[in-house]
C-alpha cells in the first residue's frame, strides 16, 4: 500500500508534456494577465541580455586576432575591443537586473493571486469535497505547488527562453564563420546525447528503487515504534531488528548498483566532454594551419560551443521542471474548477426556527451504498427545545449536518419556516444557526477574537456582554491580559470548561434563531459542568434548540425527546412520557445509565 502511494506521488510530481497538459499549465498563466506590461518588459530585457551575452565570444575572438597582428575592420586596437567587451558586460548587467526585478514583481504578485484564489475556493467548497481530501494535501496545494510554479515563472521560463536563444544564435554564428568546424562538432552530438540518455534512465531507475526500499525500511521503524508495547509483549525485539537489517541490506545492494552506473556516467561525461573539446580544437587547429579560419575565430568557436553545451545540458533540467509545473498546475486547477457554495450577499435573514423533516432519506456521497436516514419525518416548533438520542451511527449527527446544509439531500426535503431550506441564500441561512460542539475549536488568537468570531466586527462591549452571559468573563478577568489573552493553538492554554464557555459566548454573540448543542458538557468536571449548564440555559432562552445527547441526565428539562434508531424516528415524547414506557428504547437506555 505504501509503495503504491509513493508511486502515485512520483507520477503526480512529473507529468508528460503533451498538448493537453500544456493547456493546463497555460491555464495558470492567466494569473499573469494583470501584470502583462511588466512581464513584457522583463521578456524584452531577457532577450536583449541574452543577445548581448552572445556577442561576447565574437569580440573576444576579435581581441585575440588584433593581438596576433590580424587586421579587423572597425577595430584596430585591443584597447578599443577591451572597452567594447566591458561595455557589453555593463549593458548586459543592466538588462539582467531589470529582467530579474520585473520577473520578481510579476511572479510574487501573480502567485499571491493564485494562493488567494485557491484558498478562497477551498474555503467555499462544500463538505463533500473535504470528505475525500486530507488537510495536508490541501495545504500542499497552496505551499509546495505554488513554490513549483514560482520557480517556473521566475527561473524556468527565463532559462527556457535564454537557452533556446543561446542555441539558435550560437549555432547560427559558428556556422557562419566556421561551417566545417560546426558540422564536425554537431556530428559528435548524437552519440554523446544517446549514451547520456541511456545512463540517465538507468540512474533514475536505481535512484527511485533506493528511495522506495528506504521508505519500506522506514515503515518498519515507524510500525514497530508505534506498536512498541506489542513488540515487547511478544518479545519480538530481535525479530524487528533483523527485519530492519534485511531491509537496509537491500537498500545497500541497490545503492551500490546505482553508484556503479553513476561512476560510469561521470567517467563517460568527463571523457566525452574533454574528448569532444580535444577533437574540436584539433580539427580547428588544422583549419587555422590551412588558413581557413583565424585563431580568434577558433577561440570564439570554443566559447560559443561551451555556451551551446551548457544550454543543451540546461534544457534537460528545464524539461523536468516543466513536467513538475504541469503537475502542480493540474492539481491547483482541479481545485479552482470545483463547484463551490459561494453565493452573492443578500439582505439579512431572520428565521423563527420552525423545522420539519419530510420523508428525508440520505446516504453520504463517500458511502453511497449505505443509507443513514430512511424516510425520516419529524417536526420541531419555533422556540422548542428537543433532544436527539440514539446509538452511535443511528443518524443524529447526520440530521444536524443536513439541517446545516452541509450535504445535499438524497430524497425528501427539510422545511424551515414554511420554505424548503435550499430556497434560502446559504450564507444568510447559516447565519441563523449557532453551534456549540462537544470538541470546541478555538483559533490561535486572543480570547476577544475567538468570541467575536461569532459576529465579525463586534465591539468590545458586545464581546464582554456575551462573555458575562456565558459565565466566562469571571475567569477572563483573572488573566493579566484579559480579553487580549492568547489562547494558544486550538485553545491549548485554556481548560475544557473555559473553552466551552468561550464557544457559548461566541454563539450568544451570534444570536441565532436555531441552536445546536452537541453534548457540550460530556467531558467536563462537576464544577465546570454546572457553570457551562447555567450558560447553556441562558443561551437556549427563546431559541429553537436541538441537543445531541449521550448522557440522558442532561436532557430531562427539554420539551421533547426524539429517539433515533437505524435512521428512523423510533420514539418521541417528553422525559416523563418516555421513561414510563415498558421496554421502550429510551426507558431501557435510562435504566442502563442509572445502573
Amino acid at each position: 500500500m505504501a509503495k503504491k502511494s509513493r508511486e502515485a506521488l512520483s507520477e503526480e510530481e512529473k507529468r508528460p508534456i503533451t498538448k493537453t497538459t500544456l493547456k493546463k499549465l497555460l491555464g495558470i498563466f492567466k494569473f499573469l494577465a494583470p501584470y502583462k506590461s511588466t512581464f513584457i518588459i522583463g521578456l524584452i530585457c531577457l532577450m536583449l541580455s541574452s543577445v548581448m551575452l552572445m556577442a561576447f565570444p565574437f569580440f573576444a575572438g576579435k581581441l585575440l586576432d588584433v593581438a596576433s597582428g590580424k587586421s579587423v575592420p572597425y577595430f584596430n586596437s585591443i584597447n578599443t575591443i577591451a572597452l567594447l567587451l566591458m561595455g557589453i558586460l555593463v549593458v548586459q548587467s543592466i538588462f539582467s537586473f531589470t529582467r530579474v526585478y520585473t520577473f520578481a514583481i510579476v511572479s510574487e504578485r501573480s502567485l499571491a493571486d493564485v494562493r488567494n484564489a485557491v484558498y478562497k475556493k477551498i474555503i467555499w467548497l462544500p463538505l463533500t469535497f473535504f470528505d475525500n481530501r486530507r488537510v495536508g494535501e490541501l495545504t500542499s496545494r497552496i505551499t509546495s505547488d505554488v513554490v513549483i510554479l514560482q520557480d517556473t515563472f521566475t527561473v524556468t521560463l527565463a532559462e527556457l527562453i535564454r537557452q533556446v536563444l543561446t542555441l539558435i544564435i550560437g549555432i547560427g554564428v559558428i556556422f557562419y564563420f566556421a561551417p566545417k568546424l560546426t558540422v564536425f562538432m554537431l556530428l559528435t552530438f548524437p552519440a554523446i546525447i544517446l549514451l547520456a540518455l541511456v545512463f540517465g534512465k538507468a540512474i533514475r531507475k536505481f535512484s527511485k528503487q533506493v528511495q522506495d526500499t528506504l521508505a519500506e525500511a522506514n515503515v518498519i521503524v515507524e510500525e514497530s515504534l508505534q506498536a512498541i508495547t506489542v513488540v515487547k509483549a511478544y518479545t519480538n525485539e530481535w525479530f524487528e531488528a533483523n527485519r530492519y537489517k534485511k531491509a537496509l541490506d537491500h537498500v545497500i545492494d541497490i545503492a551500490l548498483r546505482s553508484a556503479r552506473y553513476r561512476g560510469l556516467f561521470i567517467s563517460f561525461v568527463i571523457f566525452a566532454l574533454f574528448g569532444g573539446i580535444v577533437a574540436v580544437v584539433w580539427y580547428g587547429a588544422t583549419l587555422v594551419q590551412s588558413g581557413e579560419i583565424t585563431i580568434g575565430d577558433l577561440l570564439s568557436f570554443v566559447l560559443y560551443t561551451t555556451f551551446i553545451g551548457g544550454s543543451i545540458a540546461g534544457l534537460g533540467d528545464i524539461y523536468a521542471q516543466i513536467q513538475r509545473s504541469i503537475g502542480a498546475s493540474e492539481r491547483m486547477l482541479e481545485i479552482i474548477e470545483q463547484n463551490d457554495e459561494k453565493e452573492d450577499p443578500v439582505h439579512p435573514l431572520k428565521l423563527k426556527g420552525d423545522i420539519s423533516f419530510n420523508e428525508v432519506s440520505f446516504s453520504y456521497p463517500s458511502r453511497a451504498d449505505y443509507q443513514v436516514l430512511h424516510k425520516l419525518n419529524l417536526r420541531i416548533q419555533s422556540g422548542e427545545k428537543v433532544a436527539l438520542i440514539g446509538q452511535s451511527g443511528s443518524g443524529k449527527s447526520t440530521i444536524i449536518n443536513l439541517l446545516m446544509r452541509f450535504y445535499p439531500l438524497s430524497q425528501g426535503k427539510i422545511v424551515v419556516d414554511g420554505l424548503d431550506n435550499t430556497s434560502y441564500n446559504l450564507t444568510a441561512y447559516r447565519n441563523n444557526i449557532g453551534v456549540v460542539p462537544q470538541e470546541v475549536i478555538l483559533f490561535g488568537g486572543t480570547i476577544q477574537e475567538n468570541i467575536a468570531y461569532g459576529k465579525p466586527g463586534a465591539s468590545e462591549a458586545e464581546v464582554i456582554a456575551a462573555a458575562r452571559k456565558a459565565n466566562a468573563y469571571e475567569f477572563i478577568e483573572r488573566f493579566p491580559d484579559g480579553l487580549q489573552t492568547m489562547v494558544g493553538e486550538r485553545g491549548v492554554k485554556l481548560s475544557g470548561g473555559q473553552r466551552q464557555r468561550i464557544a457559548i459566548a461566541r454563539a450568544i454573540l451570534r444570536d441565532p434563531a436555531i441552536l445546536i448543542l452537541d453534548e457540550a458538557t460530556s467531558s467536563l468536571d462537576a464544577e465546570s459542568e454546572v457553570l457551562v449548564q447555567e450558560a447553556l440555559e441562558k443561551l437556549m432562552e427563546g431559541r429553537t434548540t436541538l441537543i445531541i445527547a449521550h448522557r440522558l441526565s442532561t436532557i430531562r428539562k427539554v420539551d421533547r425527546i426524539f429517539v433515533i434508531k437505524e435512521g428512523k424516528l423510533a420514539e418521541t415524547g417528553s422525559h416523563a412520557e418516555l421513561s414510563q414506557q415498558q421496554n421502550g428504547i429510551y426507558s431501557n437506555l435510562l435504566k442502563l445509565q442509572l445502573q
